[in-house]
């Protein structure tokens, strides 16, 4: 086939045919080449197929994307313990009901401890495990009492989990863990695949005792075919072995080669101690007399939308969050009034509200920082709370203020705020209680940055409320 240059010219010639493609520039060092149609360059299909560094380029790119679909969900870690397991005591008791303890660290293969003999006869064995094996996987009976040194809340397990595999997990959310069975796998085991349990668990987590053994690896399977593997070290060493996996994943235990591995399992369960969350399950509950002060206020509310002030500090920006996003950190007497509604049944939300504005329950404090074309004085003449770089006395009212702004200022910002979405108080059903009592009192204050029409940053200052309907 011919072999030609492109001319030296700044740009293509437009085609006069518009369902043909427009040319591409090309410098005067690029090569044109045709080849027959439906036929593709022989030298690169070769290329393809017996480069080496081709066929690197693709194994690095398969690697890669193995390697980012792995970080991206992790179903299962591991670590260790920092416990000398000369600490570590086990108490159970046998069938015969006598009390026995076991301690470790423990090689079977030198010296067989006694009780751990009437351990392993006391244990049952896993329904699916294989009859051939020479020696069946083993788990200790629920129904007999066990109790070990080992305390997962003395040392941060639970929280490498939740960082690990739970890292989405809202706040005000914990994660709490159960013991759930003791299991032996001796010598000569057999693969047996334990079945997901039917509870309420998020994870599992499953502690390596101190007993020397050889073989034995654990191995997870997630719910999409990966499959993570953990040796073990066998009892070797100062440190106990742990590791935990989503409760959606299979593991099994592979043949222990000598030995026996000895494991004490967790349920890994989530719970939110607070008013609201995936489960709420407040851990406080309001005094009688507290309640017996709020009953009346209701009862001669009813009908009606009231508002209380919040008076903690969150240190939020109401222009990045919602102010609900505050119930699951309530703290002090904002926290008691918020469980006490809840005790009544009732529906409370948190709202942002300033300058006798205020803001939809699904609405941030988030407005435009251009200066106003024109100030808007129709709407409500309450001053807007602003804090600037000098700090003076507060002045009067339901907001202190660090500066008041001029009648200017004070109509630009008025008009953003309604850009923002937000509607006066006044033009709503809503009553706020706390200006019936002694006001100014104790509100919490936040604060959302700003660009003033004289071009400095200043914060507007920015309440919360409490909104219930009293049916």
């Amino acid at each position: 086939m011919p072999l030609s240059t492109m001319s030296n010219m700044s740009s293509p010639t437009p085609s006069r045919y518009p369902d043909l493609p427009v040319p591409r520039t090309q410098s005067v060092t690029d090569f044109e080449i045709e080849h027959p149609k439906g036929t593709s360059s022989p030298s690169k299909q070769r290329r393809r197929g017996s480069d080496p560094e081709y066929d690197t380029q693709a194994a690095y790119r398969a690697a890669l994307a193995t390697l980012v679909k792995a970080k991206a969900r992790p179903f299962a870690i591991s670590g260790r313990v920092p416990m000398d397991p000369s600490n570590l005591k086990l108490f159970f008791r046998s069938q015969s009901g006598i009390s026995h303890s076991l301690d470790f660290p423990i090689d079977v293969d030198v010296d067989m401890p006694p009780a751990l003999d009437t351990l392993i006869a006391a244990c049952l064995p896993h329904p699916s495990a294989s009859g051939y094996a020479e020696n069946e996987t083993l788990f200790y009976p629920p129904s007999l009492p066990l109790t070990a040194t080992l305390e997962l809340a003395n040392h941060p397990i639970l929280e490498a989990v939740r960082n690990t595999l739970f890292p989405a997990l809202p706040v005000g959310h914990y994660l709490t863990a159960v013991r759930d069975k003791l299991e032996l796998w001796p010598k000569g085991n057999a693969i047996t695949v334990q079945s997901r349990p039917l509870d309420n668990r998020v994870a599992t987590v499953l502690v390596t005792l101190p007993v020397r053994f050889r073989g034995g690896s654990l191995v997870v399977r997630s719910v999409d075919g990966m499959e993570e593997k953990f040796y073990g070290r066998g009892g070797k060493g100062a440190d106990l072995e742990w590791a935990a996996f989503l409760s959606d994943c299979d593991y099994e235990i592979q043949p222990v080669r000598s030995g026996c591995r000895m494991t004490i399992s967790y349920a890994v369960q989530v719970k939110s101690f607070g008013p609201a969350g995936i489960q709420p399950d407040p851990l406080i509950t309001p005094s009688d007399r507290f309640l017996d002060l709020l009953s009346p206020v209701l009862n001669m509310s009813r009908g009606r939308r009231i508002a209380f002030y919040l008076t903690g500090e969150y240190g939020v920006n109401p222009g990045e969050v919602l102010a609900e996003s505050l119930v699951p950190t309530l703290k002090g007497g904002d926290s008691v009034l918020y469980h006490a509604l809840k005790l009544y049944k009732l529906a409370p939300e948190l709202r942002w509200t300033a300058g006798g504005y205020i803001w939809a329950v699904d609405q941030t404090v988030e407005f435009a920082n251009e200066t106003a074309d024109s100030p808007t004085a129709s709407v409500g003449r309450q001053p807007l709370s602003i804090l600037s770089g000098a700090r003076m006395p507060p002045i009067r009212g339901p907001f202190s203020s660090g500066s008041e702004p001029g009648e200017d200022d004070a109509d630009d910002l008025r008009q953003r705020v309604v850009k923002s979405g937000a509607v006066p108080i006044t033009d709503t059903d809503i009553t706020i209680v706390s200006d019936i009592v002694t006001f100014p009192g104790l509100i919490t204050k936040e604060r959302v940055p700003f660009v003033s029409s004289m071009g400095e940053i200043e914060k507007l200052v920015v309440n919360v409320l409490m909104v219930v309907y009293i049916p």
